[in-house]
């Protein structure tokens, strides 16, 4: 008989139990024996249990250090599972990765989604496919493009590192307790070959974020402090437009210009 565990609501729980989504996400995952998964946030098991079953082996990355016990209960007779009792913004994803990329799962707490993406982003060498369930508004996040409300910083550096491919959508009523919003399932691959050369990833990231700090104001305002007037037209770029016009090439293009001109700064 599985055990079952009262949801906390400052981890940000909500228990999968609709049979049907639980077969549907497996299927798109579609596991298999030799494979590194990952598990974030694997609660009392709903993905773990049919995971383990296809693949054999499983680490998972739980926080709530008293549902690992009925985790364990539920799932570990199933195959061999690697429970690491810990905040997933602290893990480090290299310890896992050995000869095999990771296939990362998760049903990700929406209240941290977005940081764990971040985090996930800086281990993207590492990683071979991931596939979340979140929260619709984040999924439509990353899938955005440019001059739409949804398009920000989350879309520029997730679409930089991954191919993302929205899924399918999920009822509230599939889950225990039932969140106030829709989830999605997404899909995200790190690409192969880069978009884009970019002289600096650190000045890429900088820029965006400098970009998208007042998402209203032109990028005459919200970049002056950084590159200027004259930096951003040589890039092909209109000072007058915002943050959210802009496609990430013309970003990587004004980026390159930034790097250069620090690396100039620094070695005169």
């Amino acid at each position: 008989m599985k055990q079952q565990h009262q949801a906390r609501k400052r981890f940000g729980q909500n228990f999968l139990t609709d049979r049907g989504i639980i077969e549907r996400i497996v299927r798109g995952i579609n596991p298999v024996p030799g494979e590194k998964l990952v598990e974030i946030g694997p609660g009392l098991g709903a993905l773990t249990c049919p995971l383990l079953q296809h693949a054999g082996e499983l680490d998972v990355i739980e926080l709530d250090r008293d549902i690992i016990p009925k985790l364990s209960h539920n799932c570990g007779h199933l195959g061999k599972l690697r429970v690491h009792q810990c905040d997933v913004l602290a893990f480090n994803f290299g310890e896992l990765a050995s000869d095999r990329s990771l296939r990362i799962v998760g049903n990700l707490p929406y209240n941290i989604s977005t940081p764990i993406i971040f985090h996930l982003v800086e281990h993207a060498a590492l990683i071979r496919d991931m596939h979340f369930m979140l929260q619709k508004e984040v999924v439509e996040r990353l899938a955005a493009h440019p001059n739409n409300a949804d398009y920000g910083r989350l879309t520029i550096m997730a679409q930089l590192h991954f191919a993302i491919t929205p899924l399918f959508l999920v009822p509230p009523q599939a889950f225990s307790p039932q969140p106030k919003v829709e989830s999605a399932i997404v899909r995200l691959q790190p690409r192969t070959t880069p978009l884009f050369e970019l002289s600096n990833q650190q000045t890429f990231a900088d820029l965006v974020k400098q970009a998208f700090s007042q998402r209203r104001k032109t990028l005459h305002n919200t970049l002056k402090d950084l590159c200027g007037d004259a930096m951003i037209e040589a890039a092909g770029i209109n000072p007058g437009q915002r943050a959210q016009e802009l496609r990430l090439d013309q970003y990587a293009a004004l980026a390159n210009l930034l790097h250069a001109k620090l690396t100039e700064n620094n070695e005169s």
